[in-house]
């Protein structure tokens, strides 16, 4: 099986952490679940639902880069998926260097054949350029995400999908966790 990855809220629970910080942004009253959904569709909708200004973007971001790599850990189960996979790709809006340092500090480079970064220069998702040139290079067979925004590249360029954590509509596979998509993928493996 050769997969292409998202990043956040996928290979690693991020949204606790984000929705941590985002919460120090939004005014009092506002629930953390109501941050976590509008985070969930996407970063920009969120900061838009919440009309955060351009300061309070900025710092957001300086929030989240002083975070460590332990407040964005793996998804428990990963790894044995990983390590399963014939290869391995991510494409993220995350800045490369980022990614690379969250994947060193768990070292969990190895695992990973290529990466589109969100400073690649590709069209943001759903756009599906960097699918297209993962797919091109690698010959992808699935794309695994935890929202729409994920998979909805990934089916314009005919890769079977996964939504991770989510259950909306259009997904091939559906799964709340990674032994469940083990033994979806690999039935007859222990």
């Amino acid at each position: 099986m050769r997969i292409l990855w998202d990043f956040d809220g996928t290979l690693f629970d991020t949204y606790p952490a984000f929705t941590r910080v985002m919460r120090e942004l939004v005014p009092s009253g506002v629930k953390e679940e109501d941050i976590l959904k509008e985070l969930k569709v996407s970063f920009h909708h969120a900061a838009s639902f919440f009309n955060l200004s351009k300061k309070q973007i900025e710092t957001f971001r300086e929030m989240d880069n002083a975070l460590s790599p332990d407040d964005k850990p793996p998804f428990p189960g990963l790894k044995d998926i990983l390590e399963k996979a014939e290869l391995n790709v991510i494409m993220t809006h995350k800045p490369r260097a980022e990614v690379t340092s969250i994947l060193k500090h768990f070292n969990m480079e190895h695992y990973f054949k290529d990466l589109v970064a969100g400073d690649d220069g590709y069209p943001r998702k759903p756009d599906a350029s960097s699918y297209r040139y993962l797919h091109k290079k690698h010959n992808l067979d699935l794309a695994v995400g935890d929202r729409v925004l994920d998979i909805l590249p990934a089916k314009e360029i005919g890769l079977k999908t996964c939504l991770f954590q989510n259950s909306a509509q259009g997904a091939d596979l559906y799964v709340t966790n990674y032994k469940d998509l083990s033994k979806l993928l690999w039935p007859t493996s222990k």
